[in-house]
Order: C-alpha cells, then sequence, then structure tokens
C-alpha cells in the first residue's frame, strides 16, 4: 500500500533525511521519501506487516508529528465529528507558529537584557553574573530545547545535523559561562549563546509563517465547483447538493449559472465561458452532443445535459488531484549550506574533541576546555546559515520593488539554471480579450457610416463577447448619431445575429450563416477572408440584402511587450516555447509575432502539465512555464519554475512560484536576471562562510601556538563568528545594488 501523509515540525533538510531514513527502517516499509518542501511523506508499505499507526509512531519517537489518521474536533459544534489530515496539518501549523512566536519574543527580550549585561563596566551593578545566568536558562533550556530534542534524535539514529553544533555550541558557552559564575571568574559567553538560539528561531518563525497558507490553491479549485444541481427527477426539478448528483442524471442550467459537473448536451445550445478551466477567452458555442465542463459559466442560452463524470471524475476534481501531485513530488532543492553540514558538523566535533585531548595532555585542564569551547564557538554555522536566507530576503526585496512577487525560495535559487521557459498564449502573451483588428468593405460600397451604424445596432443587442469587441471598435459616437430602428432581432446560437435595420435586412456572422443564408460573395472580401484567415482571426461576414457588404476581423492581440520579453530570453540562452489549446493556424501566427519558433498547439487543459514534464525529461533541462489560468495551475506546479501573472486566476498565482504583479512581461527576463545575481551572492556567501571556517578552526585549535605563542581566546572566537556573520549580511545587501 502507498500513501502520502503530512508531517510537521520539519526546519531544514537534514530533518527530512533523518525522518526517511527512520522510516525505512521501520518494519513493513519498502520505500520512503520525504519532501521537505511540500512537508509530506510517501510511504510503501505491506499492510500484512505494518500499518499507519505504527508509521505515525515511528516518525514521532524522532520528535516529529505525523498526521495519519482522523481524530476528534475538541471544540465547537462539530465535535463529534472527524477531522481530516488536512484540517489536522492546518491545526498543528497554526499551533507551532504559535509556539515558535512565544520563544522568539520571550527569548529576544532576555537576549537584550543579557547583550546589555555583558558590558560589565556599564550594568554590573544592575545585572551581576547571577542575574545573566538566571536570564539565560529559559533562553538556553527553554526556547532552545528544539535543538536538544533534534541532537539526541539525530544521535541515536546516527545522524548529525545543524542543529548539533546548535546545541552543542550553545551549551559548551552556557557551560563555561555557568562554571565562571560558580567561580567567579569574569569571562562569560551567556549573550552568545541567547543571541544564536534567538537568531535561529526567529529565522524558523519566518519560514514557518511563509508555509502557512500551501493548501490555499487546492481550497480555491474546490469553491469553482457549483454547490446545487437543478436535476430533473421523476418529471420534477429538483435543487439537490452537488454530492448527490449521479451519472446519467438529466441537469438544467440557466444563463448565468456554473454547470455542476461533466456532461453532455441533450437539448437546448449556448454559449459557455470555459477560460477558468481552459485558460481560452472566447466563448464556445455548444449545442445539443457538445460536451460540457463543471464549473464552467453558461453564458445565454438555457439547455439540459446529462451528467457523465461526477465527483472526483470531473475535469476540475482531476485538475485538483494534478496540482497536489505536482506539488508534492516536487523535488526540494538540495541547499548546498545542509550538504556542506552534513560533513562538516561530524568533523567539527571531532576537532573539538581532539583539541580537548591533546591541550589536556599537554597542558591544563583549563586550557583544554578553553580551546575547545573556542573551536566550538567559532565552527558554529551561524554564517553557513545566514547564507542562503539573506541573499533569498534582500533578492526578494529587490524583486519586489519591480513588481515581482516571489512566493517559493526555492524558484528563485533555481531559475538561474533555467534552459527552456513555456508560455502559455491567452492571457499571458496575449491581452486575453477579443479585440476586431481590421474592418473591410466592399469597394463600391456607399455609405460606410450607415453601414457602420447598422452593425453596431445588431451588436450591441447581444450579450455575446465577439458582439462587444465589434460595438466597441465601431465608437459610440458614430454609432449613436445615425437614426437606425431595429426589428426583428435574432441571436442563432453558433453562428451570429440577423434583424431589419432601417428596412433593410441585415446578416452578421460566420461563414456557415452566410451559406445557409445564400449570402452572395465577393471575390476581394474573400481574398481578404482567407488573409486573415492565416493569421488567426476569427471573421464576421456581414451581408445586406443577402449581399456581402464588409468583413469584420478578431482577434486575441497580442501584448505589445511580448516580442522584446522573448528577445531578452533568448540572449540569455534561454529556449522559447508557446503551449495553447487553440488550433495550430491561431497558435502559429501569434508565435510569429512574438518571434518564437517552438510552438504546441491544440494541447487540452488536463495535458499541459505532462507537455512540461516530456520537456524537462527529454531536454534533461530546467523548465520554466508562464501562465495565468486555471488550466495552468498543474503545469505550474511541474515545472522546475512557475510563473504566474498577477492579471491570472487566483489558483494559477498560488500554484507559481513567483508572480507578476506588474503585469509586464518584461518582468520575466527581470526573474531571471535577479535569480542569477542571488544566486552569485550565495555562492559568495557561502565560499566565504565555509573558508572563514577553514581557516579560523586550526586557529582556534591552536596550530599557531607553536610559532606565535598565542591562543584564540574564546572571546576573540565569538567576535569573529560574529563578523563572520555580519560580512554575510553586508554582501547579500549588494543585491539592492545590482542592475536588473
Amino acid at each position: 500500500m502507498k500513501t502520502t501523509f503530512p508531517i510537521i515540525g520539519m526546519h531544514c533538510a537534514s530533518c527530512a533525511r533523518l525522518i526517511e531514513k527512520k522510516l525505512k527502517k521501520t518494519p513493513g516499509v519498502m520505500d520512503a521519501a520525504v519532501n521537505y518542501g511540500s512537508e509530506q511523506a510517501t510511504v510503501d508499505f505491506d499492510e500484512k506487516i505494518s500499518d499507519l499507526k505504527t508509521i505515525g509512531k515511528a516518525v514521532e519517537d524522532i520528535g516529529y508529528k505525523a498526521i495519519v489518521a482522523p481524530e476528534k474536533k475538541s471544540r465547537g459544534a462539530g465535535s463529534g465529528s472527524a477531522m481530516t489530515p488536512d484540517q489536522m496539518k492546518e491545526e498543528a501549523k497554526k499551533k507551532e507558529l504559535a509556539d515558535l512566536k512565544i520563544k522568539v519574543v520571550f527569548s529576544s527580550i532576555l537576549s537584550v537584557f543579557i547583550v546589555l549585561g555583558s558590558f560589565p563596566e556599564w550594568f554590573s551593578i544592575f545585572m551581576p553574573p547571577y542575574v545573566l545566568l538566571l536570564l539565560a536558562i529559559p533562553v538556553q533550556f527553554w526556547a532552545g530545547w528544539g535543538f536538544y530534542q533534534a541532537t539526541w534524535s539525530g544521535l541515536k539514529n546516527r545522524a548529525a545535523s545543524m542543529d548539533t553544533l546548535i546545541a552543542i555550541g550553545t551549551s559548551a558557552a552556557f557551560g563555561y559561562s555557568l562554571l565562571n559564575v560558580l567561580t567567579q571568574k569574569p569571562t562569560l559567553y551567556f549573550d552568545t549563546a541567547a543571541v544564536i538560539i534567538t537568531l535561529i528561531l526567529l529565522g524558523r518563525f519566518l519560514e514557518a509563517k511563509a508555509k502557512a497558507h500551501t493548501s490555499d490553491a487546492i481550497k480555491k479549485l474546490l469553491h469553482l465547483q457549483a454547490k446545487t444541481a437543478r436535476v430533473i427527477r421523476d418529471g420534477k426539478e429538483i435543487d439537490v447538493p452537488i454530492e448527490e448528483v449521479n451519472v446519467d442524471d438529466t441537469i438544467r442550467v440557466r444563463p448565468g449559472e456554473k454547470i455542476p459537473v461533466d456532461g453532455k448536451i441533450t437539448d437546448g445550445s449556448s454559449s459557455i465561458d470555459e477560460s477558468m478551466v481552459t485558460g481560452e477567452s472566447m466563448p464556445v458555442d455548444k449545442k445539443a452532443g457538445d460536451p460540457v465542463i463543471g464549473a464552467t459559466i453558461n453564458k445565454t442560452g438555457t439547455f439540459l445535459f446529462l451528467a457523465t463524470k461526477v465527483g472526483s471524475d470531473t475535469m476540475l476534481a482531476q485538475i485538483v488531484t494534478m496540482v497536489a501531485q505536482a506539488q508534492s513530488s516536487r523535488a526540494p532543492i538540495a541547499r548546498l549550506a545542509d550538504v556542506i553540514s552534513s560533513y562538516f558538523v561530524p568533523i567539527v566535533l571531532i576537532l573539538a574533541a581532539a583539541t580537548f585531548v591533546i591541550w589536556y595532555d599537554f597542558g591544563t585542564f583549563s586550557s583544554a576546555f578553553t580551546n575547545m569551547i573556542a573551536v566550538l564557538i567559532i565552527a558554529c554555522p551561524c554564517a553557513l546559515g545566514l547564507a542562503t536566507p539573506t541573499a533569498i530576503m534582500v533578492g526578494t526585496g529587490r524583486g519586489a520593488e519591480h513588481g515581482i512577487l516571489v512566493k517559493d525560495a526555492e524558484a528563485l535559487e533555481i531559475a538561474h539554471k533555467t534552459k527552456i521557459a513555456v508560455f502559455d498564449k491567452t492571457g499571458t502573451l496575449t491581452r486575453g480579450e477579443p479585440k476586431v483588428t481590421d474592418m473591410a468593405f466592399m469597394d463600391n460600397l456607399e455609405k460606410v457610416d450607415e453601414v457602420k451604424a447598422a452593425i453596431a445596432a445588431l451588436e450591441k443587442n447581444s450579450e455575446h463577447p465577439l458582439s462587444r469587441a465589434i460595438v466597441s471598435f465601431i465608437r459610440p459616437p458614430l454609432a449613436g448619431s445615425q437614426e437606425v430602428v431595429l426589428r426583428n432581432f435574432q441571436a442563432i446560437e453558433g453562428f451570429g445575429v440577423k434583424g431589419i435595420v432601417n428596412e433593410l435586412p441585415v446578416l452578421i456572422g460566420n461563414k456557415k450563416l452566410m451559406e445557409k443564408e445564400g449570402v452572395t460573395g465577393s471575390s476581394e472580401l474573400d481574398k481578404k477572408a482567407h488573409d486573415w484567415m492565416s493569421e488567426g482571426k476569427t471573421l464576421a461576414f456581414v451581408a445586406i440584402r443577402k449581399k456581402s457588404v464588409a468583413l469584420i476581423a478578431i482577434a486575441d492581440t497580442i501584448k505589445t511587450e511580448a516580442k522584446e520579453m522573448v528577445d531578452g530570453l533568448k540572449r540569455m540562452g534561454i529556449a522559447v516555447w508557446m503551449i495553447t489549446g487553440d488550433n495550430e493556424v491561431t497558435a502559429r501566427a501569434i508565435a510569429r509575432q512574438a518571434g518564437i519558433e517552438n510552438v504546441m498547439a491544440g494541447v487540452l487543459p488536463q495535458e499541459k502539465a505532462e507537455k512540461i514534464k516530456e520537456l524537462k525529461n527529454d531536454k534533461k533541462s530546467v523548465v520554466a512555464f508562464a501562465g495565468d489560468g486555471i488550466n495552468d495551475a498543474p503545469a505550474l506546479a511541474s515545472a522546475d519554475v512557475g510563473i504566474a501573472m498577477g492579471t491570472g486566476t487566483d489558483v494559477a498565482i498560488e500554484s507559481a512560484g513567483v508572480t507578476l504583479l506588474n503585469r509586464d512581461l518584461r518582468s520575466v527576463v527581470t526573474v531571471f536576471t535577479l535569480s542569477r545575481a542571488t544566486l552569485s551572492i550565495i555562492k559568495q556567501n557561502l565560499f566565504w562562510a565555509f573558508g572563514y571556517n577553514v581557516i579560523l578552526i586550526p586557529v582556534a585549535m591552536g596550530v599557531l601556538f607553536p610559532i606565535t605563542g598565542w591562543l584564540l581566546n574564546p572571546a576573540l572566537a565569538a567576535f569573529a563568528m560574529a563578523a563572520s556573520s555580519i560580512s554575510v549580511v553586508g554582501n547579500s545587501l549588494r543585491l539592492k545594488g545590482v542592475r536588473i
């Protein structure tokens, strides 16, 4: 049996590795994978040997919480009902965040007093050593208790992490200070231990807060579904909850209503807005026999349809599943700091122990203990831990100045590796709304203004988006200045409109309507029609007295900055692709305008994520995807870097790691530029942080003593550690001046 469940309490990739190691050792577990990014574990186990309760206990034995089974709500009206795993995770995360907040505030206040008390010449009267001890105890053993738990769990499982060094380093500083208080010696390091614990807890609080809304995208997807359906049963129309709709139920949908489930029209016709699912702005005309998609919106007509897919089988439910799977399967970036620390921590511990033994053999206990503390304090991975987050914080702030919201730090980290950028067409590369691009009339046509007025008079009575585009193109002053009398208006679903304007029969619609009504064509207009169709434009023919007199071309126009953006990406060595559910002709026409050679057309909504995965596998490259619609959510989650347009749906935005709030496509180039600059700073930080330890740890061990007679005092070690952290922060701040 294979199952996935949330885990509470992870705060670094080392935690994920520890849990994964423990799970794999659990009897009956065949395989286990723990994703730190999504805070989930996927376990494949033999039900004959193990069960979820045993697996959950294995996780809890090493200090984490596994949410593997429902439990009863403890309060409220529904106290007798079971909580879902998602609800349990949400409650646990809220409690974790609240606990961290209390510890950060409490330890911050105490640390301020401890730091002030470390200047005896100023505050010795108010804060003598024993007062500093009393202030440091709750910071060390209450606020910092989690470090001890993690260290103990790691040791039991033969694993060490940054928590191990933090626990040992701060404990050594605290213990040495305690010894000096008892022996009335002046050298104290309570401030070092307290500040380290406080800063690290603050970082974890900020991380936990950022992850508090990871499930919002799925919730919003589910809210798109209609709550009820008007079902015909026993000859009567009744409203039933969406959960009670069955396959083969006949359902009535009226104008403006959401279609409750997937099905097929049996009677009637309408124009349906499928943009929330397909991403395409043009409403789709539907008639008997055509399929309809649940959660889409009926625009004009009333129709009956037969339910073919309900519950988890609907397209919306499948999209929800794909988003969830993509989010949970996204591999966390192996942070260089964690990789270094996995080797660094045990080496430091060995070196500290060796320092104590060597100096105890050749010196005194005091010198041995002092030098060991110097090694532990100077090796405390504060700079190593700050190297990445400080650069990310400054980088994300720099992005915000340019209208770029970085929700997922991993996206900013990995974006610099992008070799392929894929763009959705509608609403991303294009404006996402129909617009008249061309209008042509017969060469010998008289009274063109009167014809325009007649067109406007007909189209303003239609609610179709194409009609609104035509009316907005024919300026209202012109349309209103003409005396027009309209009668016998008729909207022909799927074809167009017709009516009598000033006693003249006027017909506006597609080619099929012209043929159906026996309209006499025009060679010059037919030539324009052929040219405009090759450009991917939608055509509306105008006929008066069954003679073709005008032609209107409508298209979803490309954004003005699209070409500049594509050129910028190409200069960066990034290949640009376009993906769309639209037809090949229209797709190619838009791609040519943007300067894009690689096009994937006719792609169904549920296929977009698979196409992204295929690109990743076939090209062996990091792939970025930019989109705006609900249908784009699985692809945004599947891509290595998901970029959502600020004009897009909430679901698309929350599925992406980066959102362009300024709606400017050129900001896509800025995302990659910013990522490259940030990663350069991170590498510099890591180099300095690691280099600092490589150089100064031997000094702390006393390698210079035989030559210079000089030993590194723990106070200087603490200063050096602080200096390394300040240098890392200062280097990260250089991002503010980077030109992007």
